[in-house]
């Protein structure tokens, strides 16, 4: 066998570990991605669970909370919101732009929920009111829900965008088109930033 074919064999055979090279980047790359939309999909059907849930807590208080129109229409209106960009972000997870509009959305939402439930506070009978506390319950049940079902969203994001930034799968990443992946960003209201205030009287 002459040197020519000994290096036509040499090159075919570095292309063709270049070339599985490549594949496994790229398998590995999508095997990432849909974990994260696996994970995506945990969320959303929590986030359903709670868009379900927020007709009835307002209709369970309407009856006593009479007065508080402005605060029952806001926490409708933020729900309808939230149900519609949660449908588009479920539709593209990890979207920078559908993800953004949800992590907007929930704040509202997370916002409007926590004055209705604090206006609820300061009626004794709606406090009594059994079905009013099992709905606060599952509420609160579904938050949680929520928060590990964000928990394992994010970590697969993560690892999926460390992985695509990575050289040489940043390479496979961009021939491909596989773009950064968004965090599902936790909710919180300006009181719950603020460190609790202890007092020793």
């Amino acid at each position: 066998m002459g040197s020519f074919w000994i290096a036509l064999l040499v090159i075919g055979g570095l292309v063709l570990l270049l070339i599985l090279f490549a594949v496994g980047m790229y398998n590995g790359l999508v095997i990432l991605r849909n974990q994260y939309k696996n994970s995506f999909a945990q969320i959303d059907v929590q986030l359903r669970r709670r868009y379900d849930l927020i007709p009835n807590l307002v209709e369970t208080v309407k009856g006593y909370m009479t007065h508080e129109r402005e605060t029952l229409d806001a926490v409708i209106k933020a729900r309808n919101i939230a149900v519609s960009a949660g449908q588009k972000a479920a539709a593209k997870p990890g979207d920078p732009q559908a993800m953004g509009e949800l992590n907007q959305a929930e704040a509202q939402l997370t916002g409007s929920l926590g004055r209705l439930i604090a206006l609820a506070e300061a009626y004794p009978d709606l406090k009594a009111n059994q079905t009013m506390a099992s709905l606060q319950e599952e509420l609160s049940s579904t938050e949680n829900k929520i928060g590990y079902a964000r928990q394992a969203y994010n970590d697969a994001v993560t690892a999926y965008n460390s992985k695509r930034e990575t050289f040489p799968t940043t390479v496979v990443a961009g021939m491909f088109g596989f773009t950064e992946a968004k965090l599902l960003e936790a909710v919180e209201t300006p009181a719950q930033r603020e460190a609790p205030k202890v007092s020793f009287k």
